[in-house]
């Protein structure tokens, strides 16, 4: 079956950093757009890095723009994140998505997610 596997949070200070990885399996990964989500109590889920993928090109929300960069490894079918110059409002649960792109409809999947705080 399809899982993606997040890795890499915790506790993290302010100003510090931290790189998230989302291993997928049970998918073709070069199907797949793929993306990562955040939700922090209370708020909405939030969509802020996504990858195509085939140009690799990338998106970001203006709230992590310049901070954060979202990448992928075809080859170990891995997204990763990379998250610099963090701040407490970036505390949330981090969640992986892919999407096939092979159809308007086609199938989504969700990590489980991850907690990354961010506190003195």
């Amino acid at each position: 079956q399809v899982q993606l596997v997040e890795s890499g949070g915790g506790l993290v200070q302010p100003g510090g950093s931290l790189r998230l990885s989302c291993a997928a399996s049970g998918l073709t990964f070069t199907d797949y757009s793929m993306s990562w989500y955040r939700q922090a109590p209370g708020k909405e889920r939030e969509l802020f890095a996504s990858i195509d993928d085939f140009t690799h090109r990338t998106n970001y929300a203006d709230s992590v723009k310049g901070r954060f960069a979202i990448g992928r490894d075809d080859v170990q079918s891995t997204v990763y994140l990379r998250m610099n110059s963090v701040k407490p409002q970036d505390t949330a649960v981090y969640y992986c998505h892919a999407h096939d792109t092979r159809a308007i409809r086609g199938a989504v999947y969700w990590g489980q997610g991850i907690q990354v705080t961010v506190s003195p």
